[in-house]
């Protein structure tokens, strides 16, 4: 296992042993016996199969299109390198996300990410298992590496993926941040530059008149900062009442993890609402 997946492992484990200390980590309010499942499944798919094999078919697909170019951003300057990755893995996954929100068959893949009525660390890899095979910011952060920056990439998942999880922690870090005041200052560059547990936990909220959700907006991975510059922002430093989707219809195991091989139910949700509508 490479050095670089080992730290990421230990920031996820020290964020669920924070989850485990201070709320619940396994049992969570309104849990199903299918969320741990699908939670188990689909990170298992990630981390084994899906991102391993993106890396090695991306550089396949460049070997055979360019092998001159193998290596050929292995000197640039390291605060470029990490521009591009921003750019492209990053700001690119930020528009699939708001993609996702935005048509229903995308939404499909995405939603057994906003299926479970809780929050947690458990959900960060939580999706379609089909969702990450087709993310664009993925291949070109392959490409990336192929072109010789996989030394970079390896820095910039390790802050990534410690923004991320610690974004979807039911322990909201920034709480007591916000509550000193000296802070203040601070705390209003930080919320416009990565994603925090107001921000990211708002997206996640479940019902629209609540004032501390924002589901069709704050749709940041690592920069909270693209919400900021494309118009899909609301900062309110609260936490929503509950989570999940309002008025969604119930998706079967199968649906989350493999529509469109399951497809969706057409009727059955709170207002016997589809997917499609409720998007």
């Amino acid at each position: 296992m490479p050095a670089y997946s080992i730290v990421i492992l230990a920031i996820y484990l020290g964020f669920g042993l924070l989850e485990l200390w201070r709320s619940n980590l396994f049992i969570k309010d309104e849990q199903t016996r299918d969320d741990g499942i699908v939670e188990a499944v689909s990170t298992a798919m990630l981390l084994v199969v899906t991102q391993p094999m993106i890396v090695f078919a991306s550089a396949g697909i460049m070997w055979a299109i360019a092998p001159e170019w193998a290596g050929a951003l292995q000197g640039i300057n390291v605060l470029l390198a990490i521009l591009l990755f921003l750019v492209l893995d990053d700001m690119m996954q930020y528009w699939w996300h708001r993609a996702s929100h935005s048509f229903a068959w995308l939404y499909n893949l995405h939603r057994a990410h906003h299926n479970a009525r809780y929050m947690s660390v458990r959900l960060v890899y939580r999706n379609n298992l089909f969702y990450y095979a087709m993310m664009p910011g993925l291949w070109f952060s392959g490409v990336l590496v192929y072109l010789g920056l996989g030394w970079v990439y390896a820095g910039y998942l390790i802050v990534k993926m410690t923004v991320i999880i610690g974004a979807h922690c039911d322990v909201a870090w920034d709480r007591r941040l916000y509550s000193i005041k000296w802070l203040s200052p601070v705390m209003w560059l930080v919320e416009r530059t990565i994603s925090t547990p107001a921000t990211h936990h708002a997206h996640h909220g479940r019902h629209a008149d609540d004032p501390a959700v924002h589901y069709k907006g704050n749709y940041g991975n690592l920069l909270f900062f693209w919400d900021v510059l494309f118009g899909t922002a609301k900062i309110t430093r609260t936490y929503p009442q509950s989570y999940g989707v309002e008025n969604l219809a119930p998706a079967s195991l199968g649906q989350q993890l493999m529509w469109p091989i399951f497809p969706e139910r057409k009727a059955g949700g709170e207002n016997g609402q589809t997917v499609g509508e409720a998007v």
